[in-house]
């Protein structure tokens, strides 16, 4: 499953049976812990801008984390938060369509890893995002069930809309 996940550069996490593996397993990819870490870091960012002092000789010193693929076996949401947001949503089982899902802001899963071992694990925004996306898959269901404003973009212009993105997000931080 990892190997699948890999190869899939805009893949956050996989489903057994998106890859024909009748089991309740999925996994998440490192790459949605190093989205999350990059949202932490810029957050800290802002913290730190705003922060009284600043040594702009000694910045503060940040050790990166480093993430593996993350395995949940019978995974079980034994929470949501109340609060719903809409988010943009895609997946690998229906290439290029896009559309937006109402998901719970917060999610709570319990399962066993690898080695057997029960843990139980939360998330917020991104990772609770993807804790109720491939428990859908397990359940049989797609984004596309539920989804609203379905489009079909390609690769090509995937790459022009994160590009626009990336520029209007530094405009806005050059505003500030």
């Amino acid at each position: 499953m990892a190997t699948a996940l890999e190869k899939e550069e805009d893949g956050v996490a996989i489903a057994a049976p998106q890859i024909g593996i009748p089991l309740r397993i999925f996994v998440v990819s490192h790459r949605a812990f190093e989205y999350i870490d990059e949202e932490e870091e810029q957050e800290q960012a802002f913290e730190d801008i705003n922060a009284d002092f600043v040594s702009l000789a000694k910045p503060p010193l940040r050790k990166k984390k480093t993430r593996s693929d993350m395995v949940f076996i019978n995974p079980v949401i034994t929470k949501l938060s109340r609060k719903k947001v809409w988010v943009p949503e895609g997946c690998l089982s229906v290439r290029w369509l896009y559309g937006e899902v109402s998901r719970a802001q917060k999610a709570t899963v319990r399962a066993y890893d690898e080695n057997g071992k029960p843990f139980t694990w939360g998330g917020s925004g991104l990772l609770a995002q993807i804790f109720q996306h491939e428990t859908d898959h397990l359940n049989g269901a797609l984004f596309i069930d539920t989804a609203r404003n379905i489009e079909k973009i390609t690769a090509e212009e995937q790459k022009t809309r994160r590009a626009d993105e990336l520029a209007n997000e530094r405009l806005e931080h050059k505003e500030k």
